[in-house]
């Protein structure tokens, strides 16, 4: 028996309202499914995106090059291993930016301190050139500011520092007060400095807010005894999406004694990016189990309707015809279901991406030795939204294919015996 295609869609789409009740239940078991998915999407993309930018922001810049020596022991900070031995600071850095697509090379120095007369024990001391900095840089991840919340940063040259707020509050201390510590010199002996709080930042960065001293850069160096070196060169480049190439360009002029990494070589950036795999195959278990309800609906729809599928048979469906009907009853389930969940998503997602998510507060403050701000964004997307949707129509199709090919195998005229 012959029928047009738009014949099955609707006599589908009548069948699945002969029981409103548990139409409704596939249908919110397909929406909760799909705004998990979408949420949870949303917010392991926002997690990424904010692990990038505080990458680029403190860890690597867009390239990152120091020493082989400074890379084998970086977890001291060494600045006994100088990445320009060869090459004067001041030529290094203008053939580096001269590079096309480099827009500034700042030299960093990171050094741990130890502090006198505080409960707080350890520190980093960092020394960086507030002013090229921040014509590159945001230093609050949430912000998008310099993360001054008080005072101002030290100008160069100066005995002057600016600390996290939380390491503040832990030494009690406010701006004018002095901060003394120690550090180790370039030629391994003691430096001790005393310099006054000047600034009180907030960068939304749990490493950086609770153990960081900021001090000028030519300052720092010169109390280590660096003799105009440098520990670690962060390179910034108009879009970061040029530090392949870029890196390309500098390994050839710092040579074979340099490490040059850019950005998503790092550590957590790689590690993130291996983890797509393992969130389809999540994404596709939660999926699945909703959609059993969906498997359940059919397969009870068939044992209901037996004596109407014996009938259809002896009307001259073809089995094919009798399974197209209840795939597209299935069908139909999931992509309600699917829509209904993509609106919720949509909007939670859009929620999110106004107003940050306090992340401090759902890890309990363990995010220290994560490169993520204490607050992140949800990623709201057309892309997220439409794998969220076709993820779970499917999905959810698939699985109940098999369900529906129950229903090609009855014979009429024992379907119409029961």
């Amino acid at each position: 028996m012959k029928f047009a295609n738009g014949t099955f869609l609707v006599i589908a789409f009548r069948n699945i309202w002969r029981n409103k009740r548990r139409t409704w239940f596939c249908i919110s078991a397909v929406a909760i499914a799909v705004f998990f998915n979408i949420a949870m999407n949303s917010m392991i993309d926002g997690m990424v995106k904010a692990m990038e930018v505080a990458v680029r922001t403190f860890e690597t810049g867009h390239v990152l090059v120091v020493s082989r020596d400074f890379e084998e022991n970086k977890e001291y900070l060494p600045v006994q291993y100088p990445l320009n031995e060869t090459m004067p600071l001041k030529n290094l850095l203008s053939e580096i930016e001269s590079i096309p697509g480099v827009k500034a090379a700042l030299p960093r120095i990171s050094v741990y301190a130890s502090l006198f007369d505080s409960t707080v024990k350890h520190a980093i001391v960092w020394g960086i050139d507030t002013e090229r900095e921040l014509l590159v840089n945001h230093f609050n991840l949430t912000k998008r500011n310099d993360g001054i919340v008080a005072g101002r940063f030290p100008t160069l040259g100066s005995n002057e520092c600016a600390i996290g707020y939380t390491l503040a509050k832990k030494l009690g201390v406010k701006i004018g007060d002095t901060i003394s510590f120690k550090m180790i010199s370039a030629q391994y002996s003691d430096k001790f400095m005393n310099p006054q709080i000047v600034g009180i930042f907030n960068f939304d960065y749990i490493k950086y807010d609770e153990n960081v001293i900021i001090l000028p850069y030519d300052r720092l160096s010169k109390v280590l005894v660096m003799q105009n070196n440098i520990q670690q060169l962060f390179i910034y480049t108009n879009r970061y999406e040029q530090a392949g190439t870029v890196k390309l360009a500098v390994q050839s002029i710092v040579g074979p004694g340099a490490l040059v990494r850019e950005w998503r070589e790092h550590y957590w950036i790689a590690l993130m990016k291996s983890f797509n795999f393992l969130y389809v195959i999540i994404f596709t278990i939660f999926q699945v189990v909703a959609s059993f309800l969906i498997i359940n609906t059919i397969l009870m729809v068939i044992h209901e309707r037996i004596k109407e599928i014996g009938m259809m048979g002896a009307l001259g469906f073809t089995r094919w015809q009798i399974v197209r009907t209840f795939f597209y009853e299935a069908l139909y389930l999931s992509v309600f279901g699917a829509m209904l969940g993509t609106l919720i998503g949509a909007l939670g997602t859009w929620l999110g991406s106004m107003f940050p998510m306090d992340f401090t507060y759902f890890t309990g403050g363990g995010l220290k030795d994560y490169p993520i701000a204490g607050t992140i964004f949800l990623s709201f997307t057309p892309n997220i939204l439409l794998q969220g949707f076709g993820f779970g129509v499917l999905v959810s199709a698939c699985c109940t294919l098999l369900p529906s090919l129950k229903s090609a195998y009855i014979e009429p005229v024992e379907a119409l015996r029961r």
